[in-house]
């Protein structure tokens, strides 16, 4: 019987409806769809799938679990090298990384491996999470500074380990940029707070309220036998264009928008407390994922018209093509090679509108990706009374400004080993957005994955 060449489709809330909730868009496999799927898996004697996985996910091995309908057998098999399945079905870029090596892509669709990580995550949560045998103690204390993915994932495998971990998070909600950084509608808060009680389950201890550099430095951290530490902090300080302005009401960050959006539960006021005021026409400047989730929010919150301004073409866009997809269907409307250069206020200090220029691509720069250029007399007015800035996000300096001996980038990152995590100060790690800027989930987790390897042989050393 021939391969099919097309994936199984991924059932979703028709646009019409999901626009006006939060409600999550995929709703994923049913048992049937996932078997089917599973068994398009040619089973190859040298996957290359693996090799794109930054974490290592044996991953021919738990889609022939699924085939043979052993669904927990298949998260157990998940587990043996990702803690958090669920999490990453759902956000990881696939399309990028495993399935962009996946055999059948040479002819047809890859399998949809994320797919069928995301169903056996969630069958394993609906029937019962298995706990895990808790390994012996080595009596030796990791700090982990984050509980995004990368701190997440390093604190998982340390304790696993048998190295007594904790956990200190800034926010009052474990999970960091997968709790306030993606909205509901593409990762449920359940399934990042059932991912996190894992990770708890394994005995990591969890510190929430804790803003290292002000409650504690990395130094005390030592002081009080910790022996190891991991920074996984993430890159959460918003970048703005520095236009004329940015200062004026109704001008968010998108991280303030998503923030307040998601871990403050904006979306159900006033059965929260945290409104958000959104008005009737939106601007969303940037090309990301995070510009298509603010866009996509913006919707759901009431906007009637919302834009993605980005200065270069559709081609260019950094955002998942899914992400894009999703935006166009809801009513997103996109101006593309268009580039803001002056958002104008009312007399009461209120947005009434954005002034942009048209732009044209010319030689690639840096990037790889061909350069806007402006085209001289071809500025114009968009009409609208909130813009959410999405152009990317730079480390807080609060981390290494405490922090005597810690190397930095020029642009505020820690300077970090790529292979181990290791810094220039001794015992110290640091993996993630904090070391490489603003990524991905999964490189985050690939980064804390490598530096608790890398602790463990320093540990074992002392």
């Amino acid at each position: 019987m021939p391969v099919r060449l097309k994936k199984t489709e991924m059932p979703r809330q028709a646009p019409e409806i999901r626009r006006k909730n939060f409600k999550e868009v995929a709703l994923g496999y049913s048992v049937e769809d996932a078997v089917k799927e599973a068994q398009r898996c040619l089973q190859c004697k040298n996957p290359q799938c693996v090799k794109g996985c930054p974490v290592g996910v044996k991953i021919p091995e738990f889609i022939k679990l699924i085939a043979e309908k052993d669904f927990y057998g298949a998260a157990r098999k998940i587990k043996e090298t990702n803690s958090l399945p669920a999490i990453c079905g759902r956000v990881c870029p696939q399309e990028e990384q495993c399935e962009k090596y996946c055999i059948l892509a040479k002819k047809g669709e890859p399998v949809a491996i994320g797919r069928l990580e995301r169903f056996a995550a969630d069958w394993e949560r609906e029937k019962g999470i298995e706990k895990p045998e808790k390994p012996q103690k080595l009596g030796k204390k990791v700090a982990v500074i984050g509980s995004g993915p990368a701190g997440l994932t390093a604190a998982g495998d340390l304790a696993k380990l048998g190295y007594d971990v904790t956990v200190f998070e800034a926010f009052h909600e474990a999970g960091g940029v997968l709790v306030y950084g993606i909205p509901e509608f593409r990762l449920p808060k359940a399934i990042v707070k059932q991912e996190v009680e894992y990770i708890k389950s394994l005995g990591v201890d969890l510190k929430t309220n804790h803003v290292i550099g002000k409650v504690l430095t990395i130094d005390e951290l030592f002081e009080m036998g910790y022996e190891a530490v991991f920074i996984g902090s993430g890159a959460g300080l918003p970048k703005f264009m520095g236009i004329p302005g940015e200062n004026l009401n109704g001008v968010y960050s998108a991280n303030e928008f998503l923030t307040r959006t998601n871990l403050m539960k904006a979306y159900n006021f006033p059965e929260t407390d945290t409104p958000i005021k959104v008005g009737r026409k939106v601007a969303v400047v940037g090309g990301g994922n995070v510009a298509m989730d603010s866009a996509r929010c913006a919707i759901r919150l009431g906007a009637e018209e919302v834009y993605i301004v980005y200065r270069r073409s559709e081609e260019e866009m950094p955002a998942r093509l899914e992400e894009v997809e999703n935006a166009k269907e809801e009513g997103i409307i996109f101006k593309l090679l268009t580039n803001p250069v002056k958002i104008l206020g009312n007399d009461e200090g209120w947005v009434k509108g954005i002034e942009c220029i048209k732009m044209e691509l010319g030689e690639p720069d840096e990037s790889g990706r061909r350069r806007p250029v402006p085209i001289k007399g071809s500025e114009y007015v968009i009409d609208v009374d909130t813009v959410i800035i999405a152009i990317g996000t730079s480390p807080n300096p609060l981390i290494p400004r405490t922090t005597p001996g810690l190397n930095t980038q020029k642009w505020g990152g820690i300077v970090a080993d790529e292979e181990t995590g290791k810094t220039s100060k001794e015992g110290v790690y640091a993996g993630g957005d904090i070391v490489t800027g603003a990524a991905t989930v999964i490189l985050a987790m690939g980064a804390g994955k490598k530096a608790a390897a890398a602790i463990h042989e320093y540990l074992q050393k002392k």
